[in-house]
C-alpha cells in the first residue's frame, strides 16, 4: 500500500461515490484499477471499506456475487474502462440469472471521448444492459448519489441481480462544489405477505389435493425463507423436492420427507414424486433452474406458485394460484391456514425407494482404476468433514451433479451452485467470499481440472487474503460434463481433452499448500491436514468417471 497523503484534497465525485457505498453498508470491494477509475481506488484508501485487488475482473464480480448470495446485500466490484468492464459480463449474467445482488462500477473515457475511436472507448452501458437489472452512466457529479442509490435498489429488490454504473473519467475527477445528499439504505423496500384471500385459496387447494408435493427453488434457500418453509413442512408433513440451488433448505429432522434434488435430466426419484403429484407447490422457484417441461408433464395439473415476483409464464409452468410477496411471511400465514395434510401411499413409497437407492449407490461405489477414486468415494469422505458451519462452493461440471444428488447439507445457503448460467470458474471466488464473511470457519470449494483453470489466477489472492479454504480439484483431463453429453448424443466426444497439470506444485508456486492424493485414505489424510491448516489448501484427486453415463440414464425401478 502506498503512503497516504497527510492533507485531504478537494472532494470529488469519487469521494461522493465512496460516501454512498459506506452509507449502504458496504464492507468489502473487489476490483482491479486502471487509469480511468484510479481516482475511485484513491478515494477508497481513506475509507473503512476494505479494498481487495483481484487478478481478473471476472473473478472480482464472482466474489461480489458470492457476497451477495450469502448476505442478501449487494457485493461490489470495480473495474477500469474498456476490457476491464467487458470482463465483468459473465459474472453479471450469472448474478442476474441466479438472483445474486451485485453492484459493479466501471471506469470510462471522458465524456468528450465517449463517441471517439480512442483507447478503451466502449459503450459499456449498452453492452451490459441485457445481463443486468440496471445499467446507467453518471453523466454529472450531481447525479452521483441518485445513480448509485438506484443501482443498489435494482440489485437488491426482487428478483435480485446485477447492476452496473459507468463513470466517465472527467466526472469521477470533478470537484464537488455543492452539498449533494448521500442516499443509504433507509428507503429499502420491505415486502408483506401475499393477500390473505389468496392464501386461503391456496390452503383450500392443498386440503383438497390427494398427493401434493413441494418443489423448492433458489429463493427457498434464503435463511429467513428456509426457517418458514421448514415450519410449513413439519406441520403439513408433505413430500418435498429441491432444485440444486435450494440445497440446505430442508433440515435434518425432515430428511425422511425429502425426495432429493432435481435438475438437468428427468431421471431422479424427485422427478417421479413430481410426476405422481396431483398438485405442486413451487416455492421460490425460477424456471432457469430446471426447465418446467422436464418436471411438469401434466399440463392440466394445478400449481401453486409462492414467490416474490409473478411467474414468467411457460407452456409447462402456468400457475393456477400465485402467492406473491415475502416468501417467509406468506409461508407463516399459509402454515397457519393449512394444518396437517396427507400425501398418499404412492408418494411415501417413492420416498422409501429413494432413500434405499442412495444407500445402495454409496455401498456399490468403487473405482475401476488403481490410483483413482469413484465420485461417491470422494463424497463419502467429504461427508465426514462437512459440519454445519462449513460452506461448500461448487464449480460447474459433472462433479457438481454428483454433489447435488448425493451430498447432504442441512443449512440454508450451505452449498452454493451455479445452476442458472451454469458458469465455470465460480467455486474459488465464491469460497474466498465465504471466507471473507466468516474467517474463523473453513470453506470447501470443488472444481474440475477444467473449471479450476478458469479462475486459478486468483489463488494468489486467496493466499494474500489468507482465505481459510480447502479447494478440491477432480482431475480427469477433460471437460467432462461436455464429454458425457457428447457421448450420449453422438457416440463419441470431440474437443474436450487437455493436458495434465501437477496441481500440488501449481498451488505451492502461489504460496498455498498443495496435496496430490490417489486413494480414499490419502484423501482423508489430506482433508484432515487441510482442516488444520490456516490459509488455502489445494487437494487434487484423480477421478474415475466410469459411472457417469448413469447420470443421464432413466432409473430402472421407475422407468416408464
Amino acid at each position: 500500500m502506498t503512503q497516504k497523503k497527510s492533507s485531504k484534497p478537494a472532494q470529488t465525485a469519487a469521494d461522493l461515490i465512496v460516501r454512498n457505498l459506506e452509507a449502504h453498508g458496504v464492507d468489502h470491494i473487489v476490483g482491479i484499477p486502471g487509469a480511468k477509475i484510479d481516482r475511485l481506488f484513491e478515494a477508497l484508501e481513506d475509507s473503512p471499506i476494505r479494498t481487495i485487488v483481484a487478478r481478473h475482473e471476472q473473478n472480482a464480480v464472482f466474489m461480489a456475487g458470492g457476497i451477495g448470495r450469502l448476505t442478501g446485500k449487494a457485493g461490489v466490484a470495480i473495474a477500469t474502462s474498456g476490457p476491464g468492464v467487458s470482463n465483468l459480463t459473465t459474472g453479471l449474467a450469472t448474478a442476474t440469472s441466479e438472483g445474486d445482488p451485485v453492484l459493479t462500477i466501471g471506469g470510462a473515457v471522458g465524456r468528450a471521448d465517449l463517441l471517439k475511436l480512442t483507447h478503451q472507448s466502449m459503450d459499456t452501458v449498452s453492452m451490459l444492459r441485457p445481463v443486468t437489472k440496471y445499467s446507467a452512466e453518471i453523466g454529472a457529479p450531481a447525479a452521483t448519489s441518485e445513480v448509485i442509490a438506484n443501482a443498489f435498489r435494482a440489485a437488491e429488490t426482487p428478483r435480485q441481480g446485477g447492476a452496473f454504473v459507468s463513470v466517465p473519467m472527467d466526472v469521477l475527477n470533478s470537484e464537488i462544489t455543492e452539498d449533494y445528499p448521500v442516499m443509504g439504505n433507509r428507503n429499502a423496500v420491505k415486502d408483506g405477505p401475499a393477500p390473505e384471500d389468496v392464501i386461503k385459496e391456496a390452503a383450500a387447494a392443498l386440503k383438497k389435493a390427494k398427493k401434493p408435493v413441494v418443489l423448492l427453488g433458489m429463493k427457498a434457500s434464503r435463511p429467513e425463507n428456509a426457517d418458514a418453509i421448514r415450519a410449513f413442512l413439519k406441520k403439513t408433513n408433505l413430500p418435498v423436492v429441491g432444485t440444486y440451488q435450494a440445497a440446505g433448505t430442508v433440515s435434518k429432522d425432515l430428511v425422511s420427507r425429502f425426495g432429493g434434488r432435481v435438475g438437468l435430466f428427468h431421471n431422479q426419484y424427485g422427478d417421479y414424486l413430481l410426476d405422481e403429484a396431483d398438485l405442486v407447490v413451487a416455492i421460490g422457484y425460477n424456471p432457469i433452474e430446471y426447465d418446467p417441461c422436464l418436471w411438469n408433464r401434466k399440463s392440466a395439473r394445478p400449481i401453486i406458485n409462492i414467490d416474490v415476483v409473478p411467474a414468467q409464464l411457460d407452456n409447462a409452468f402456468n400457475p393456477e394460484i400465485e402467492l406473491i410477496g415475502s416468501i417467509a411471511l406468506t409461508m407463516q400465514h399459509l402454515t397457519r391456514e393449512t394444518g396437517a395434510l396427507t400425501s398418499g401411499a404412492a408418494l411415501d413409497k417413492i420416498l422409501e425407494v429413494y432413500r434405499a437407492s442412495q444407500n445402495n449407490a454409496f455401498a456399490k461405489a468403487k473405482s475401476s482404476q488403481q490410483g483413482m477414486l469413484h465420485p461417491l468415494e470422494i463424497i463419502k469422505v467429504m461427508e465426514d468433514f462437512v459440519a454445519q458451519d462449513i460452506t461448500i462452493c461448487l464449480d460447474m461440471g459433472s462433479f457438481h451433479i454428483w454433489h447435488a444428488r448425493f451430498l447432504e447439507v442441512f443449512r440454508a445457503r450451505q452449498m452454493l451452485i451455479s445452476n442458472g448460467q451454469q458458469t465455470m470458474g465460480v467455486a474459488l471466488p465464491w469460497a474466498m467470499s465465504a471466507s471473507l464473511l466468516n474467517p474463523a470457519q473453513k470453506v470447501i470449494s470443488v472444481s474440475g481440472d477444467g473449471s479450476f483453470m478458469m479462475s486459478s489466477m486468483d489463488l494468489e489472492t486467496a493466499v494474500r487474503l489468507k482465505s481459510n479454504l480447502i479447494h478440491i480439484i477432480w482431475v480427469d483431463q477433460h471437460f467432462n460434463m461436455v464429454r458425457i453429453q457428447e457421448e450420449k448424443k453422438y457416440g463419441r466426444d470431440a474437443a474436450v481433452a487437455f493436458g495434465p497439470i501437477d496441481f500440488a506444485a501449481f498451488a505451492r508456486s502461489f504460496g498455498a499448500k498443495g496435496i496430490n492424493v490417489n486413494s480414499v485414505e490419502s484423501l482423508k489424510a489430506a482433508l484432515r491436514e487441510g482442516m488444520e491448516t490456516q490459509g488455502p489448501v489445494v487437494i487434487a484427486v484423480p477421478v474415475d468417471y466410469i459411472d457417469n453415463p448413469a447420470l443421464m440414464n432413466p432409473l430402472p425401478e421407475l422407468a416408464k
